[in-house]
């Protein structure tokens, strides 16, 4: 694990380095508003911000005060630093990617499981189906549908908002990012089960006589390590899929504020949410390095 975290560390790195240069070729900045400022007063602002300074000095400096845990003042929004406004959304973000989650795990996991228990039926080709029409169709895609389907036209949740995480508010944005991943578990599940039914240890217990319902536990046990391996990336992908569904339903979440940074240029702002999930996938991945072990005892040895 020590191991890992000593590769992931210079991965951050990387990352922060590239976000840093590459948001600063898109044009504009974050002081040009539709009424431009006068030239002393644009000049001051840049000093203030030590956005006058060369590229590579504000790269020194922005690194040493990340070593510091300091991400820096938001362009944008004034009377707050960057950290507070991610500590404002992260909450919003880590509920919708959690509920996500647990929602993908249970749905996909059952999915799976009936359609390797009813191999080549209908119920194996429905689910097939589901998980291809949940890989293709992007997420600002389902959204609107999920809206105009249940918001506007059934009037049965609504359509936005947050409301203090009220749940009604939770379910579209929710279901909208589980889907993708109801699908991959899904599909991981059913072929982990089937390839796990032809082993030869099973078909041993199953000439022994087991009840099916302890083979089937025995099965599971081999199927779960795609779907554990899987988990890291997809939480990973959750957190960072809610920008899209964050923006199209009006959440204040981290996602929101990484396109409101991007659209008003506030780089501070777009670099503490590249680093906030930067560290969050290289978490994500320590952690399913260590349920992959607990599942796999020769992971374990090996380490």
């Amino acid at each position: 694990m020590l191991r890992r975290l000593a590769q992931g560390v210079p991965t951050l790195l990387v990352v922060v380095t590239l976000s840093f240069f590459l948001v600063r070729l898109a044009p504009g900045g974050p002081f040009d508003l539709e009424r431009p400022l006068a030239p002393a007063a644009m000049e001051n602002l840049r000093r203030v911000y030590g956005l006058d300074q060369p590229l590579l000095v504000q790269f020194g400096r922005y690194l040493a005060a990340l070593a510091r845990g300091d991400l820096g003042p938001s362009f944008s929004v004034r009377d707050l630093s960057v950290a507070e406004l991610l500590a404002r959304g992260l909450p919003v973000s880590a509920t919708l990617g959690a509920l996500a989650l647990g929602l993908a795990l249970a749905l996909g996991v059952s999915l799976g499981g009936l359609a390797a228990w009813r191999r080549g039926s209908a119920l194996d080709h429905a689910v097939t189906a589901l998980g291809t029409l949940g890989l293709t169709v992007p997420g600002f895609v389902v959204a609107p549908l999920l809206q105009i389907a249940f918001g506007l036209t059934l009037r049965w949740l609504p359509v936005g908002g947050w409301e203090d995480g009220a749940p009604r508010n939770l379910v579209l944005p929710v279901a909208t990012l589980a889907l993708p991943q109801v699908a991959v578990i899904a599909r991981l599940t059913r072929a982990g089960l089937v390839e796990a039914a032809g082993r030869p240890h099973l078909r041993t217990l199953r000439s022994l006589g087991l009840a099916p319902r302890t083979l089937a536990l025995h099965a599971l046990r081999g199927a779960a390590l795609p779907v554990v391996a899987y988990l890291g990336p997809a939480a990973a992908g959750l957190l960072t899929g809610s920008v899209v569904v964050e923006t199209v339903f009006g959440l204040p979440g981290v996602g929101r504020y990484f396109v409101d940074g991007a659209l008003n240029r506030d780089y501070t702002l777009v670099m503490g949410t590249v680093v906030l999930i930067g560290v969050f996938v290289l978490v994500f991945n320590l952690l399913t390095d260590l349920a992959y072990a607990l599942v796999d005892p020769r992971v374990r040895d090996q380490g």
